[in-house]
């Protein structure tokens, strides 16, 4: 039997601007709901595990220090998804990039850490760990740019290879980046120098102040310089760019690459910051993962960006330190980051449409 009703979905001329703020927002109010019904469905209080997250994420001194110290690194992979998002390309692999960001700054710090002073050791781990995921990236922005091929497969293939290569220089047999003479393999801490110092006795470091600050250089970059608006006019209309006598073959590879440089950096602040070695748990982490949710969160806005990584790595904050404070499963925060991605893409067809229903006779018309 046919339906009397169908749903009409009519593209908005021009989308209201307090959808953009709405629909985050919206977003995250209904993925909590679900998280609601979900702990619900599993016999824990709704209530007292929100409280406890607040609390363990936000609210107390120690929770909002962790909070903002883990959300370094989840706003590196955030801007860094959301600038290549700028330009319609789609790079997946922020985690692989990460794990070449770990490697080539903890390098860096064992192989220069002993001969350089901290000023200057400091910011040679970020950059070459910048560099180390900006060169990561560079096979698939060649072919991107070159051949047309798919960014997404790319760059996802790669994060398995970079994967391994963690796991290869942290268990292979005499590696430089491994304790000698250790019962099981752990990686090097990099020297003092290559080392910055958290704020008392907190997990926060400087690294996060220079991340905000580089998050809302990105922003000036896209709405206020010729290289953003090169980017805008590709992403609107590649013949428009054509027309124009814009290399987009060009800027699409300078754009992978400052993509991949900024997952990087987030890998490096990691050596520099709260993991001072090569660790091969990063690989379970998903910060580069995650990063691609907080980008879609935030619309690709670099400064609301800023805002997402945090209350993601509250949320992750939070959800780690139930277990310890209660019997609620570790794995909520990581439900509940699933929910928000899912509600916010949900919530961009509200957005970009307007949804209505219309009599069957009606819309066959």
């Amino acid at each position: 039997m046919r339906s009397p009703i169908r749903i009409v979905f009519e593209q908005r001329n021009e989308t209201p601007k307090y959808l953009s703020t709405l629909v985050p927002l919206i977003s995250v109010i209904a993925a909590l709901v679900a998280g609601g019904l979900f702990l619900l469905a599993t016999g824990y209080s709704p209530i007292d595990t929100y409280s406890n997250m607040l609390s363990d994420g936000f609210t107390s001194s120690r929770g909002i220090t962790d909070t903002l110290g883990l959300s370094t690194v989840l706003i590196c992979t955030g801007i860094s998804a959301a600038f290549a998002f700028q330009m319609n390309l789609y790079n997946i692999g922020g985690e692989g990039q990460l794990y070449l960001g770990m490697i080539g700054g903890a390098w860096a710090g064992l192989a220069l850490g002993d001969r350089l002073p901290s000023f200057v050791m400091i910011p040679t781990v970020l950059l070459l760990g910048s560099l180390a995921g900006a060169v990561w990236i560079l096979i698939p922005a060649y072919v991107r740019s070159r051949l047309g091929t798919s960014e997404i497969v790319t760059t996802l293939l790669l994060t398995y290879v970079a994967a391994s290569l963690v796991d290869h220089f942290v268990y292979s047999p005499g590696s430089f980046f491994v304790t000698k003479n250790s019962a099981f393999p752990q990686g090097r801490l990099v020297p003092d120098s290559a080392s910055l110092t958290a704020f008392g006795d907190t997990s926060l470091y400087p690294t996060f102040f220079l991340v905000a600050l580089l998050a809302l250089v990105l922003y000036w970059v896209v709405k206020r310089t010729e290289f953003g608006y090169r980017i805008q006019v590709i992403a609107d209309s590649p013949r428009a760019a054509h027309y124009a006598g814009i290399n987009a073959n060009r800027t699409t590879l300078s754009v992978m690459l400052i993509s991949g440089a900024l997952s990087g950096l987030g890998g490096a602040a990691l050596i520099v910051g709260p993991f001072g070695r090569l660790d091969p748990g990063i690989t379970l982490l998903g910060y580069g993962y995650a990063g691609i949710v907080i980008a879609a969160l935030a619309r690709n806005n670099f400064s609301a960006i800023i805002v997402s990584g945090i209350l993601f790595a509250g949320l992750r904050s939070g959800g780690d330190k139930l277990q310890i404070s209660t019997d609620t499963p570790i794995h909520i925060g990581v439900m509940l980051q699933g929910a928000i991605l899912l509600f916010a893409l949900g919530g961009e067809a509200f957005r970009r449409y307007r949804i209505h229903a219309v009599r069957a006779e009606r819309a066959a018309q």
